[in-house]
């Protein structure tokens, strides 16, 4: 038996693997687009459900005979029961490809018909009239990135949710832990690390409404708009029940738009992803905070304590590292730089088409899953686990000459910077300095220098 089939497109003949459930068109793509990552599977599933919703609405404008639409609807919901990794060995094609992901949406057409055209009671159908009627790849495939960034957002919202949550049982723990501030990576006055983890909570929360904030941009859908925004090809009223359609299978909610905009322009996506990379810069923020403060444990700042997680050295033994802080900051590089591919592809709106399709989505998912899969460990293997050295952090209170901003208001400024540099020119305590001056007594120095009144920490 052969291992190849032979086909016709409108080019001519392709050879195809026997077993294959794709076309020509597919195969086509297949050999000549071989580099780089394969086309996420997410907008594999929202394509294959815009085609279902493309045939029942088709179907109720009597332009698809009902044998048709079933065909297609039993196709699909076989397809969209499989496994991942089962549905993967029939979409095989990469992001790198046409920029308006035409051979992906050929691919999603050429599978239904594949598979209905071997069912028990099969049903010919046509990738192009068939599945594909009153669609293009201009219109499907944007609407399908839309859906798949609406899907992805959720678990990334969820998992932020419970690392704020975290924070705010770490914060509410050392509420009344004083440890010395530091600012321009400097000495500065006393706070309670409660407070420190408050402003990494706060940062968190910012990002969070952001994303939600953002994200109902993405429910506009340019569907309908066909090859350049006009609706050509389309029955009367198709754009707003396929809409429809989507919202009850989705249980999104989808809206029409201009769907000139729609096709040439990815804003809401970049807009979207702009929050992403801004929280990507906070995590980063926060993990090296979390690690810088960790460091040691002999010879670091040594005030936390974190979680170890597995040996640190090959080497060294008994060495501990922040990993799930390494693991994050080199996620929020990726990131950080996935914003700059998602703004320059989206400048590429050449006038009625951005031809730059399968990369800006590809891109927005992988920034949205890798920061939303490493959140459940970063935030239970390192933030949850972390705990004060309490007597590092008295230390470096007691050893602070920034304390002596507190008596600014009763010394002067100028007084108090000349006895603080004395301090650290003798090596000196600050209170023995303070107390030899004879500018302040001793009980005064006690009342004014008191670390835990400097924080204005509510009891």
């Amino acid at each position: 038996m052969s291992k190849y089939r032979e086909e016709t497109d409108t080019l001519g003949k392709v050879r195809i693997p026997q077993t294959a459930w794709w076309g020509p068109q597919t195969e086509r793509s297949r050999q000549n687009f071989v580099a780089g990552p394969m086309m996420p599977l997410a907008v594999i599933r929202a394509l294959l459900t815009i085609k279902q919703c493309a045939a029942i609405v088709n179907a109720r404008q009597k332009k698809l005979p009902l044998a048709k639409k079933t065909a297609i609807v039993v196709a699909v919901s076989q397809l969209l029961e499989l496994s991942d990794a089962d549905l993967r060995q029939h979409f095989p094609l990469r992001v790198y490809q046409t920029g308006s992901g035409t051979q992906t949406n050929m691919n999603v057409n050429e599978v239904i018909c594949y598979l209905s055209n071997h069912q028990s009671h099969p049903v010919a159908l046509q990738p192009n009239d068939d599945v594909n009627q009153s669609q293009s790849s201009n219109d499907t495939f944007p609407t399908a990135m839309n859906i798949a960034a609406l899907q992805a957002l959720p678990p990334l919202l969820e998992r932020l949710t419970e690392l704020i949550k975290t924070f705010q049982r770490l914060e509410n723990k050392y509420r009344q832990t004083v440890k010395i501030g530091r600012t321009h990576l400097q000495d500065a006055t006393p706070m309670t690390f409660g407070q420190e983890v408050s402003g990494w909570r706060t940062i968190v929360e910012q990002d969070l409404e952001a994303l939600r904030q953002t994200m109902p941009a993405l429910q506009q859908v340019p569907i309908g708009g066909t090859a350049v925004g006009t609706g050509l090809n389309t029955p009367p009223a198709f754009t707003a029940e396929i809409v429809s359609e989507l919202q009850k299978q989705t249980g999104l909610p989808l809206q029409t738009m201009n769907q000139f905009g729609g096709l040439t322009s990815h804003t809401a996506l970049v807009t979207v992803h702009g929050a992403v990379s801004a929280l990507a810069s906070d995590l980063m923020k926060i993990a090296n905070d979390i690690r810088f403060l960790a460091s040691g444990p002999r010879a670091g700042y040594g005030e936390l304590r974190i979680p170890a997680n597995e040996p640190g050295s090959s080497i060294m033994p008994g060495k501990v590292n922040p990993t799930q802080a390494e693991a994050m900051t080199m996620a929020a590089t990726r990131v950080m730089g996935n914003q700059t591919t998602m703004t320059v592809a989206n400048s590429q709106g050449n006038f009625e088409l951005n031809v730059y399709k399968p990369v800006l989505i590809a891109t927005f998912l992988e920034s949205v899953n890798l920061i939303s899969e490493l959140l459940p460990n970063f935030t239970t293997k390192l933030v949850a686990g972390i705990t004060v050295n309490q007597e590092r952090m008295t230390q470096l209170v007691d050893r602070s000459l920034m304390t002596v901003t507190a008596l600014a208001p009763h010394i002067g400024y100028h007084q108090a910077a000349r006895l603080a540099q004395q301090a650290l020119d003798e090596d000196q305590d600050l209170r023995t300095v303070v107390l030899a001056s004879g500018l302040v007594s001793s009980a005064e120095f006690d009342r004014w220098v008191d670390p835990m009144k400097m924080t204005n920490s509510q009891s």
